[in-house]
């Protein structure tokens, strides 16, 4: 099913990740020669793309959405002090 871009974040990779209308994500990565999204690469490129559609699997798979993307800030497991990894 077509869905629409609602916003952008950033893995813990760096990978580009949109967020769907539908509360899904999907990464999108410009990777050529297989995959051409030059639009990716800058925030001037993603915010033209902020209401177009992207196909969604997830939706043609009845999977229940995503849960809330982390905010920005939130430190990962990557970026935690062993220290404080796995104390919740």
């Amino acid at each position: 099913m077509k869905r629409r871009i609602a916003r952008f974040s950033q893995d813990e990779e760096g990978d580009w990740v949109a967020h769907l209308a539908c509360g899904h994500r999907q990464h999108v990565r410009h990777n050529p020669p297989w995959i051409e999204r030059p639009w990716v690469t800058t925030a001037e490129g993603r915010a033209r793309v902020i209401g177009q559609v992207l196909a969604c699997k997830a939706c043609d798979e009845e999977a229940p959405a995503n849960g809330p993307a982390p905010a920005a800030d939130a430190p990962s497991q990557k970026t935690s002090p062993s220290s404080l990894q796995g104390t919740r």
